[in-house]
């Protein structure tokens, strides 16, 4: 495995953590703002922002597993590009089907992916500033 693996699986798993912390804290803030609507808008909002952040890294951290392999490279980028592709038609299809539901507050929805994105971000560079890579790493 190349020496970036183990920074990816402590970013994948913060990442799942702040995201089980933002569907509570959105869930009770939905359901403060706009009872149940704001629940459901919250939980949705910060699970969609969770999920389709946690799967780029994951993707990457997946992808490495075929770092042995001779077309590594070209493996990596199907993965990782394929997994952006999935995370943009989802999220697309996620909006379109949310769009007009009565049962869910678009504005719980929203400040919910925002804030996943936002404190994905955070995490991201805080392991990234806290880990220790040498410059030249996985040589041979």
């Amino acid at each position: 495995m190349p020496t970036s693996q183990p920074i990816l699986l402590r970013a994948l798993r913060w990442g799942i953590i702040a995201t089980v912390v933002l569907v509570i804290v959105f869930a009770g803030i939905g359901w403060l703002v706009s009872d149940t609507r704001g629940l459901m808008g919250g939980v949705i909002g910060a699970g969609i922002g969770g999920l389709l952040l946690a799967l780029t890294v994951g993707s990457i951290a997946f992808a490495n597993r075929f770092v042995e392999s001779p077309s590594y490279i070209i493996v990596f980028f199907v993965i990782v590009l394929g997994s952006w592709m999935v995370k943009f038609i989802a999220f697309i299809v996620a909006a379109v089907l949310l769009r007009d539901q009565p049962w869910l507050d678009p504005t719980v929805l929203f400040f919910g992916i925002i804030s996943a994105v936002l404190v994905s971000v955070i995490i991201d560079v805080m392991v990234i500033v806290k880990s220790r890579i040498p410059y030249v790493s996985d040589a041979s």
